[in-house]
């Protein structure tokens, strides 16, 4: 009795060059021919397919196996049993073969995000759309999709997340021809932090899934989790000019907001800062008076080191601690109509370039400062003290340089003094456990330890709108007194 002989074929495709290659040969032909274009060699040609694997259990010698049977049923005098069993094979495996090399063809996969920038515990849905654009039908489609953490739906794979630290979603689909049909997951965040989707992997083969084929796309969403904002005062901060009010008699730079007064108008003097009404009255031209404040602009620096020294490690939480008070300066400046900027000395995420927001105030200045923010790492690629004197040159003199720090070093306070010195408005936050050294003269500073309100277990933190309401005063109730009549 013949047996065929139990093994499974793996076809791995690793030259990727050839295949991207033979891809955009097929487009070009297509494109000149005035046929329709492949999908599949569109994302090939511009490198989205990571991987493509064809599985199989069938035997190489199964083909003369069914050829052995049908000339056995002729031999032996057109034996129905034998030609119907040859017959059979050989019609399996064409139609496997055929329905396998067409599985894929026309399928879809997209991923919608009802937002894609929230803050840490906002939830987050995710509708994955499938579709099956030809007529073949598919009696199976299996998606995997690779996940930073676990969806708050049961349908995912726990072990993966135990062995590779990650997650995968698992979906499976029976589509029919022309058909989409969609399932949505929802993702919730509790850490700030840039988040990569993807890729995907889909498969899917013959009704006999005696054939499969396998692709891995590079189809990848980001996610931005902001970081946590606190307001002022549950940080131990003033909530109302926490950094102080300087003014001085003269200065190169004035505030066009705030007015002291009026003057008589004197020839160098704008034309658009004539005070028309208070000219009308007087009789003469007059000029109005700007308040020389320096509060319009604040520079936040973070210092992403939680050591004194590099090579001492990182304390993760202190560092959580401290961008998220940066965040919370940060959005305060802001809905005070500041011009806001963002400093760290880290890099952007797959670059080497220093994470530098310029102070702006443009309405979605709050956003950038917040993204930057969400892609710090703890790993400092240059000290904070010589990041202070190598990016405040390109300030604006009234700027107020807002330095946030887990540790206060001696070269940090250098630096400090320097730029006091130097004319520089300055203030230091330290969330070191001890408060700031003495040593640092009028220097505005301020101390935020582990043990304010905000930094408790349990405390809900605020979003950017609630932060900024919290900063209203709420007047006191007044009393009425009603007289009776008569």
């Amino acid at each position: 009795m013949l047996q065929a002989p139990e093994e499974i074929h793996l076809v791995i495709r690793q030259n990727q060059r050839q295949a991207r290659s033979e891809a955009r040969r097929n487009l070009m032909v297509a494109a000149m021919s005035g046929k329709g274009v492949n999908m599949a060699d569109v994302a090939q040609a511009r490198g989205l397919v990571l991987r493509e694997r064809e599985n199989s259990i069938f035997s190489d010698a199964w083909i003369p196996l069914a050829v052995l049977f049908v000339i056995i049923g002729l031999l032996t005098g057109r034996n129905p049993a034998l030609l119907a069993l040859g017959g059979v094979l050989l019609l399996i495996v064409a139609v496997s073969t055929l329905w396998k090399n067409l599985s894929l063809l026309g399928v879809t996969y997209e991923r919608r995000f009802n937002q894609t920038r929230v803050f840490p515990g906002e939830p987050i849905e995710m509708t994955v759309t499938v579709g099956n654009d030809k007529f073949l039908p598919l009696t199976w489609l299996r998606f995997r999709d690779e996940l930073p953490i676990s969806p708050e739906e049961s349908f995912i794979s726990q072990t993966a997340a135990e062995i590779s630290g990650s997650y995968t979603l698992y979906n499976t689909f029976s589509l029919q021809g022309h058909e989409q049909t969609e399932r949505s997951v929802t993702l919730r965040f509790p850490k700030r932090g840039y988040y990569h989707i993807g890729p995907v992997t889909y498969e899917s083969g013959d009704i006999f899934t005696l054939f499969t084929i396998e692709r891995e796309h590079h189809h990848l969403d980001t996610l931005v989790v902001y970081p946590q904002l606190w307001p002022l005062e549950q940080l131990g901060l003033p909530a109302k000019e926490p950094f102080g009010e300087v003014k001085v008699s003269r200065s190169l730079f004035t505030d066009p907001i705030k007015t002291q007064g009026i003057r008589d108008y004197h020839p160098n003097d704008r034309f658009r800062d004539v005070h028309w009404k208070a000219t009308a009255r007087r009789g003469s031209l007059q000029t109005k008076v700007y308040d020389p404040s320096t509060g319009m602009t604040t520079a936040v620096f973070l210092n992403v080191a939680t050591f004194a020294k590099h090579w001492m490690g990182f304390n993760s939480d202190l560092l959580e601690r401290a961008i998220s008070v940066a965040a919370s300066i940060a959005n305060y400046g802001v809905q005070q109509g500041w011009g806001v900027g963002f400093y760290a000395n880290g890099s952007v995420p797959n670059s080497d370039q220093p994470i530098r927001v310029a102070p702006g105030r443009s309405p979605d200045q709050l956003g950038r400062v917040l993204e930057a923010m969400a892609a710090v790492t703890e790993f400092a690629t240059s000290s904070i003290d010589l990041m202070l004197l190598r990016e405040s040159p390109g300030l604006p003199w009234v700027a107020t340089i807002v330095l946030v720090t887990g540790i206060v070093t001696d070269e940090i306070m250098v630096a400090l003094l320097r730029l006091k010195e130097a004319g520089r408005r300055v203030v230091l936050i330290s969330l070191a456990d001890d408060p700031p050294p003495p040593g640092l003269g009028n220097m505005l500073t301020y101390h935020i330890p582990a043990t304010v309100p905000a930094f408790q277990k349990g405390r809900k933190a605020a979003t950017a709108t609630e932060a900024a309401l919290s900063a209203i005063p709420t007047p006191e109730p007044m009393g009425i007194t009603f007289e009776k009549v008569g």
